[in-house]
């Protein structure tokens, strides 16, 4: 029996699709992170119980990070983005988290910037408060192990290809480093919004993007590029048909972000029809559902999409772009400066 309700959030499902397809399936994926990261924080002396903690956040991390604050009897700062909607808003307030969110605001980089600017104010005005730095601090990385250890536990002997959205880089690279530990043959397919610095597709814009919390528009320091194996850029038309077909076809009602990562994994495991592709599926879909899932009649069949198999970055285009990353090094645009 659990503890606590943010032990039955953060438990993940294995969903086998059919076909060498399993759906790594979380309610709200953050509470994972969250949780292990606080829990350290507290054992080695870095927090105690009643201090502050704060962090920016589109939605589902600042959901994990109140859940983990209620059960070990801390404070919640967020500085929200404009995408947390009301549902999520409420709950905050209601588990005592406290919540900055910014206007509203037609360019998501200038959103995700705004954040970073009012956390740095609220730590000047507020020094003992403890930043989590989800997007930099590897502490993230912990709670992960153990789902990658069920994984191998439930998928076998096969060979892995693991696909997900990057977003803080913290998900998808612990799990390929824990799942390389068991084998080492596993590979890693990272999903990113056009737009996103992280992997040089800054100059392609999507006139339509609203996949929040898998790109970025500052340096990551907790993306480790060299993890990764290949690359896929998804606009929002062909990740609203992914999150569509996953809902029609499995059941699985996702968000935007696991469409995107479900139509990637379609395309890899036709690729390698010898190794099983488990792909992220991060939250649940209901904050979707205006802006994706009632518009199901706009998608596409996803066996009509294929992505542009492209040399480099300088060749990306809409609406969906694949590329052989080969675990190079961080972009120059991507480097993250620590010194701050």
């Amino acid at each position: 029996m659990d503890e606590h309700i943010s032990e039955t959030i953060g438990r993940p499902d294995l969903v086998d699709l059919g076909g060498g397809l399993v759906c790594l399936r979380f309610e709200t994926m953050k509470v994972v992170s969250a949780l292990a990261a606080v829990r350290h924080l507290l054992d080695t002396g870095a927090v105690r119980p009643g201090d502050t903690l704060v962090d920016s956040s589109s939605g589902i991390y600042a959901y994990g990070l109140a859940l983990a604050c209620h059960r070990y009897g801390l404070r919640c700062h967020i500085v929200g983005s404009t995408t947390v909607d009301h549902t999520l808003r409420v709950q905050l307030a209601v588990l005592g988290a406290r919540l900055d969110q910014m206007e509203p605001c037609p360019d998501l980089k200038l959103d995700q910037s705004r954040r970073v600017r009012r956390v740095e104010e609220v730590l000047r005005d507020n020094p003992g408060h403890h930043w989590m730095r989800q997007y930099h601090d590897d502490v993230h990385y912990l709670g992960y192990r153990a789902v990658a250890d069920m994984v191998c536990a439930e998928v076998g002997g096969a060979p892995v290809t693991l696909v997900g959205g990057v977003g803080s880089g913290a998900s998808t690279g612990a799990l390929a480093g824990f799942l390389r530990e068991r084998a080492p043959g596993t590979l890693l397919v990272g999903v990113q919004p056009f737009g996103s610095v992280t992997f040089g597709s800054e100059h392609v814009a999507d006139p339509e993007i609203i996949i929040a919390g898998i790109g970025s528009s500052i340096p990551f320091g907790n993306v480790d590029h060299t993890r990764y194996d290949t690359v896929h850029w998804t606009g929002f038309r062909a990740a609203l048909s992914g999150s569509v077909d996953l809902l029609r076809r499995h059941a699985v009602f996702a968000g935007l972000s696991s469409g995107a990562a479900y139509l990637a994994a379609r395309w890899e495991r036709r690729r390698t029809p010898d190794r099983t592709v488990v792909f992220v599926a991060a939250d649940t879909g209901h904050r979707y559902v205006d802006s994706v899932f009632a518009r199901h009649d706009e998608a596409l069949p996803v066996d009509s999409l294929a992505p542009h198999d492209v040399p480099d970055a300088s060749h990306l285009t809409l609406p969906w772009s694949r590329m052989e990353w080969g675990r190079a090094p961080t972009p120059l645009g991507a480097v993250y400066d620590d010194r701050g």
